[in-house]
């Protein structure tokens, strides 16, 4: 790639700060009602030829004759889109989604527009004579007509814009979201140089990386007729989801966590809060003394790990504004399983000491043995859920799964 922009060069231009997207239009015009009825412009993320702009002096277009001219701080330009022919344009309309900014959109007709097409070049501790960098120069493309600068976030425009990225003209020059620089670059009549050059460091890459995944996991959005759930709803297993048919017909498979298990883990989770108070309460008082107490630490500090893990992996899911499914509740299910058995196995060996139980077999094992067999019985009943079913919902006289519904949001 060059390394010093000129008037003629194809380039796109990305959005500089972590995840931007790249300048994009297309030839999908903004609806009814949206600002006026011009070609939309957006920012998109991925690589596309609808991507690319072509650079031109802002009085006349660039001809194969025409002497090699670098743009500077300061110059004036237009930006035409290359596969419409038709150039980035701002003007007293409000924007789709950040009213507060002015629309952007692409206007004219074979790379002729209007007066705002116009934007001044403002390179970020730019001075006169300093040249456009590819990749290494960041700067600002402020609006000659209305003097806005040109903005993109992450907000995303409804199905209407492909649910890419709003791009606006900000009012607010010095707002880091209007820092862009120049991508690619393209023109035959400049020399390339290495692109090592323009290759981020190492921690710089997988920073923007992980940003970028961030980014992309917080815009996923349901699909139509998509099952979701909140939260709240997982711990008290109050819905599932259905991984595949519908009719009755059909082989159907639906995702629900064993209730025996699940409301079991429920109740240990509380249990262990009302034990953990008390523990910690008589840890104060200078109570815990002798060979139980020695027990009774080591089960509260494990407890209290798993629980730590648990809310880490739970809690974060209310903050997220992303579409949620239940199998996202998986992972803090395993810290909660694990606090279960070590609470469960310290009550009933604390029971078993304290009540001095010397029968001819040992109790601690029975009883383990006894909540095994349950759990083992639990999850043959609900079997057909995760095996597949048929015939008519368990919600029908005739089903012959009216025994697995216990609650009435199961969808089984």
């Amino acid at each position: 790639m060059p390394e010093d922009l000129a008037y003629g060069s194809v380039i796109t231009l990305k959005n500089h700060r972590a995840a931007g997207g790249l300048l994009h239009s297309h030839w999908h015009l903004y609806p009814e009602g949206v600002g006026a009825r011009q070609q939309q412009v957006t920012a998109y993320t991925h690589k596309d030829d609808n991507n690319k702009w072509l650079v031109k002096k802002f009085d006349r277009d660039p001809s194969e004759h025409d002497d090699i001219t670098y743009v500077h701080h300061g110059d004036v330009v237009r930006l035409e889109h290359l596969a419409t022919q038709r150039n980035l344009h701002s003007h007293m309309e409000s924007a789709p989604i950040t009213k507060r900014h002015q629309q952007v959109s692409c206007y004219g007709i074979n790379g002729t527009g209007d007066l705002n097409d116009i934007w001044r070049v403002d390179i970020l501790g730019g001075k006169f004579g300093d040249r456009v960098k590819t990749v290494r120069t960041r700067l600002r493309l402020i609006h000659h007509t209305t003097g806005c600068a040109l903005y993109s976030h992450s907000k995303q425009l409804p199905k209407w814009g492909w649910e890419q990225m709003e791009v606006t003209c900000n009012p607010r020059k010095r707002d880091s979201k209007n820092i862009w620089n120049v991508e690619d670059h393209y023109n035959a009549k400049l020399p390339n140089i290495s692109f090592e050059l323009f290759a981020p460091s190492f921690l710089e890459s997988v920073l923007e990386s992980h940003i970028v995944m961030a980014q992309s996991n917080s815009g996923l959005k349901p699909k139509e007729g998509e099952i979701t759930s909140r939260p709240w709803q997982w711990p008290i297993n109050y819905r599932g989801q259905r991984f595949s048919g519908v009719n009755e017909t059909e082989e159907r498979v639906y995702l629900l966590g064993n209730p025996v298990l699940w409301w079991g883990n429920l109740c240990c989770l509380g249990l262990f809060l009302f034990c953990f108070a008390i523990w910690s309460i008589r840890l104060q008082r200078g109570c815990c003394t002798g060979v139980d107490t020695d027990h009774d630490n080591n089960a509260m500090i494990s407890c209290a790990w798993l629980f730590l893990g648990w809310c880490l992996h739970y809690l974060p899911f209310f903050c997220m504004g992303r579409v949620l499914y239940f199998h996202h509740y998986f992972p803090a299910m395993l810290f909660n399983s694990m606090l279960s058995g070590i609470l469960i196995d310290h009550i009933v060996t604390s029971v078993h000491n304290k009540l001095e139980l010397n029968f001819h077999f040992n109790g601690k094992i029975c009883t383990h043995a006894v909540i095994c067999s349950v759990m083992v019985y639990s999850f043959h009943l609900f079997s057909p859920l995760s095996y597949g079913m048929n015939g008519p919902y368990a919600g029908k006289a005739n089903s012959r799964l009216t025994h697995l519904k216990w609650l009435d949001s199961w969808e089984i």
